[in-house]
């Protein structure tokens, strides 16, 4: 593993066991930090550099390589040349200098979706953290320039939504996440709703349709990297359990039997786990999935969706070659493909430690057959990559692994930590809005109020957010969201530093040769040249030139 619980050089430490990803494996809301991805939420770019300058030196220790990961691949640097530079921009070093890399992308078959960066979130659907801090996930992203997904549920586990036979006739929760988005929406990013096997049934998409026309794009689910079955979330309340049940949801244990409720009663049981169906359990063959799905495909394109995506997870090599072919063949404007070691609000343990292929080799093989379509021809649908991306150097990886294919990438647990972080300071420094934005903190902690006592002081991009909305609507802007954005400068300003060191100036730049392998094995898996392979051919030359 690269990644250990504390990091010196940084001054930055995991309160749990670091994943691949360098995110505890349990990432929790009233954290009181401070990994990487925390303490960016709060002094940004500034974490891109080790800590005490002009008494230090600092060395790397990532210098062993064992198996097959993102973290066994690494960057190429040059020492000549540069392409890429935009606009009357030219290779004179004045020029060439990292704040000029252009990291704006986009993505979509007949209408293009631009975004600032190329970043996305996850789907963030019904899990009560999605809820609770949404104002900050979505505000933030909106600020950022990046599309943020509505994940799947969100109108079925609304108490508040109405739903007669399978039509939507009030959907408060859905509403409120789309329009705080679009609220700050300037143009850059996008916002995703996400359909499932229950969504479906309920009516979401015509919902979505009637009431916001062609503003969101649609989104089909297949699955995700963290489990092989529905999503879930845990309920308390035996009433809710009840509630869900009606609506046509799995509920375990089964609130409606006597046995379960005597059971809660006298404390035995204490919550319920609310599931999702399996989708096309009555398809059994390829053949029949393509039909189910170029229908489905059609038919949300009848309703006014002209932008229409589809997240699959990390199922094998035939579900691959179908999800990067359907989605070709009907035109779609992405396809998400998430790898195992990715997160989850809630999931089986032991299923996301041991189901499904991992990030790097789905990864890996989605290129290789993106490329035998477009060898033969085809405009292969544009590709977001997710499965445990945290830091500007996996997005670098994964953006390169996957091109020209890969347009973003899709960050999950790490985009959700700046809006933890925002609003527990939010409502430690005010203990009025503490309920409100769901703090869990009585007090700034040591390391927080070393920078200060209050949001000009402890959030490096305050005055950056200021500028671009104004002073008078600074009040509504939740902390969380000023959180994200200083995390997604720190990304940026990492990721254009990477670039540049490549000497590629704009995304498009970027490809394969960019990166090489750090051992053999993880060279066979992926198609990337081992070090001392990649480019061994031109120094030969120069050798015998």
């Amino acid at each position: 593993m690269r990644f250990s619980k504390s990091n010196d050089v940084l001054g930055t430490t995991n309160r749990g066991n670091p994943a691949e990803s360098s995110l505890c494996t349990l990432c929790r809301a009233d954290c009181r930090g401070k990994c990487e991805t925390w303490l960016s939420s709060l002094v940004g770019r500034k974490l891109l550099y080790p800590r005490d300058y002009g008494i230090v030196t600092a060395g790397a220790n990532n210098t062993t390589h064992v198996g097959v990961s993102y973290n066994s691949l690494r960057i190429q640097g040059y020492a000549y040349g540069a392409c890429g530079l935009n606009g009357n921009l030219t290779n004179n070093p004045d020029d060439c200098i990292f704040p000029n890399v252009d990291l704006t992308t986009e993505f979509g078959r007949e209408v293009k979706t631009k975004a600032r960066i190329p970043l996305m979130t996850g789907a963030l659907g019904s899990t009560f953290v999605a809820e609770k801090y949404w104002d900050s996930f979505a505000i933030g992203g909106a600020l950022a320039g990046i599309p943020v997904v509505i994940g799947e549920n969100v109108v079925g586990v609304d108490r508040e939504s109405i739903i007669d036979n399978g039509r939507i006739s009030k959907a408060p929760e859905l509403e409120r996440r789309i329009d705080t988005y679009m609220r700050y929406f300037d143009g850059l990013g996008g916002i995703f709703v996400q359909l499932n096997v229950e969504d479906t049934r309920n009516g979401v998409a015509e919902y979505v349709a009637d009431k916001y026309g062609d503003k969101c794009i649609i989104e089909l689910k297949w699955g995700q990297g963290a489990k092989d079955i529905g999503g879930e979330i845990q309920v308390s309340n035996i009433d809710y359990a009840l509630f869900l049940r009606k609506r046509g949801y799995i509920v375990d244990p089964d609130p409606e039997l006597p046995e379960v409720q005597e059971a809660f009663e006298k404390g035995a049981i204490t919550s319920f786990a609310r599931h999702s169906r399996l989708g096309a359990t009555d398809l059994s063959s390829v053949d029949m999935v393509r039909e189910d799905f170029m229908k489905t495909v059609e038919y949300l394109r009848s309703l006014g969706f002209s932008r229409i995506s589809l997240k699959t997870g990390s199922y094998g090599m035939e579900e691959l070659a179908m999800a990067i072919k359907f989605a070709t063949e009907t035109k779609l404007d992405l396809l998400t493909i998430d790898g195992s070691g990715g997160g989850t609000g809630m999931s089986p343990w032991n299923m996301m430690q041991s189901w499904g292929v991992p990030s790097i080799h789905l990864h890996a093989k989605a290129h290789e057959y993106a490329s035998l379509l477009a060898a033969r021809g085809e405009q292969v649908v544009d590709l977001s990559f997710a499965g445990g991306f945290a830091l500007e150097d996996s997005i670098f990886k994964g953006l390169a692994l996957g091109a020209p294919y890969a347009k973003l990438i899709c960050m999950g647990r790490a985009i959700m930590i700046p809006g933890f972080v925002g609003s527990n300071i939010e409502g430690a420094l005010h203990p009025d809005r503490k309920e409100a934005v769901h703090g869990n903190w009585e007090g700034l902690p040591k390391g927080i109020s070393r920078l200060g006592n209050s949001a000009e002081q402890i959030f490096s991009s305050y005055f950056d957010v200021e500028k671009k909305i104004g002073k008078d609507e600074m009040k509504n802007i939740p902390y969380g969201a000023i959180a994200m954005w200083s995390l997604a400068d720190k990304l940026s300003c990492g990721l254009q530093q990477l670039m540049a060191g490549a000497r590629k100036f704009s995304l498009s730049q970027v490809n394969r040769n960019d990166l090489f392998a750090a051992n053999r094995e993880t060279a066979q898996e992926t198609g990337i040249r081992h070090v001392t392979d990649i480019n061994n051919e031109a120094a030969l030359k120069i050798l015998y030139g």
